[in-house]
């Protein structure tokens, strides 16, 4: 009995350090357990915007060179951030906003919201596009993820956030955004994270961070369990997933092409997507990364940008739950690799441009470059403050 019980032991140990060696550590590795963090590019030529906190979401209208930002309150977000499964809705903010910033000018613009009939029901930023009008260039469409409680005296804890996608109209440079629909869908917007609009004014793709918005499936997500999505919205024809069964979708963009990229920000990867007839995506590529990654961006020379976490632990376990806590950040460029080793196969090329531990830049989610002026923008959705940087 005792020598079968032995065996028995022996094999455990076997089957679980194979299952760490294999599996965990690798795993503990992208979340970045044991990881060396770098200053890079974040001293000198950098400056820090405290007005503008907690902005979850930067985009950068290119021809004017100023950036719009989907802003809250680091207080709002410990209690209100519903990726991270934080739905205590009493304590969160209602009253978030977008800003732009001129950094020619360092103006910061806050736009007074206009014609919003569901207006005492508030606006919890996320994800943000903002995109030219077809009709005229002047006028700008904003899509917004606005993260609302739910109705009646449900616990948000219960049954997640009513999560709905908004759309507003401004105009380049204004102080004033205009309420146009908003979009809902219980069914295919589940838990809304970023989203690429239209200029049209008529449709937009965007990503949903989690295959439920509470219970147990969510959490297996961070084993492996592939449930999150694309999904594709038009005004006239409803709602209906572009692609399904992803892991870890977070941040997405789109090149001028129309090739799409979509982030991973569990165990981290670009995963290049091709749009079809039928508005559904197919996977045609993938670039492996050794961190997770949240908000993508395009700049004008073709080049994706990701927010990559150094270290997702301390993000996830520390950062979230107290702002104040430093917490690495970084800004990772993709680019077409030109290198020796693409003929070994590496198609792209990925460089860690920017990287803090935390003193200076935390809790960065957003990374935009503006490769005509050379400045880089980064902000977060629980970070003190803009960082602009001369490149």
């Amino acid at each position: 009995m005792a020598r079968t019980i032995l065996n028995f032991l022996v094999v455990l140990v076997a089957i679980l350090g194979g299952f760490y060696q294999l599996y965990l550590r690798p795993t503990l590795a992208k979340f970045g357990l044991g990881r060396i963090v770098e200053n890079i590019g974040n001293k000198d030529a950098c400056i820090a915007v405290p007005e503008l906190s907690a902005c979850e979401k930067i985009v950068l209208h290119q021809p004017t060179g100023l950036v719009y930002l989907a802003c809250s309150t680091p207080q709002s977000r410990i209690h209100w951030t519903p990726t991270m499964g934080r739905l205590n809705a009493t304590g969160a903010s209602r009253t978030d906003y977008v800003a732009t910033y001129d950094p020619k000018t360092s103006r910061i613009t806050r736009l007074n919201v206009a014609n919003f009939a569901t207006q005492s029901r508030g606006l919890s930023l996320h994800g943000m596009d903002v995109v030219p009008s077809s009709s005229n260039p002047n006028d700008l469409l904003i899509y917004l993820i606005n993260h609302r409680a739910p109705l009646g005296n449900v616990l948000a804890s219960k049954v997640g956030a009513d999560s709905v996608i908004e759309l507003f109209k401004t105009t380049v440079g204004g102080s004033t955004m205009t309420h146009i629909r908003t979009f809902q869908d219980e069914s295919v917007i589940i838990t809304p994270n970023d989203l690429v609009g239209s200029p049209d004014g008529k449709s937009f793709y965007f990503t949903n961070d989690h295959g439920a918005r509470v219970g147990l499936k969510r959490e297996l997500e961070m084993l492996g369990y592939a449930a999150t999505s694309v999904g594709y919205c038009h005004v006239d024809e409803g709602c209906k997933f572009a692609i399904k069964n992803m892991h870890g979708n977070n941040g997405i963009a789109q090149a001028p092409n129309g090739t799409f990229y979509v982030a991973n920000a569990l165990w981290g990867g670009l995963t290049i997507l091709e749009p079809q007839a039928d508005k559904s995506l197919v996977i045609t590529d993938y670039v492996k990364t050794d961190r997770g990654m949240d908000n993508l961006s395009v700049d004008s020379a073709g080049h994706v940008w990701a927010a990559g976490f150094p270290n997702a632990l301390i993000l996830a376990f520390q950062h979230f739950s107290d702002p104040t806590i430093p917490c690495p950040s970084n800004a990772l460029r993709f680019s077409i690799n030109t290198g020796p080793n693409v003929f070994y196969g590496e198609k792209y090329k990925v460089d860690k441009v920017f990287e803090d531990d935390g003193t200076f830049a935390l809790g960065i989610t957003s990374v935009v470059h503006d490769a005509e002026r050379k400045l880089l923008f980064l902000d977060g959705v629980t970070a003190p403050s803009l960082i602009v940087c001369k490149l």
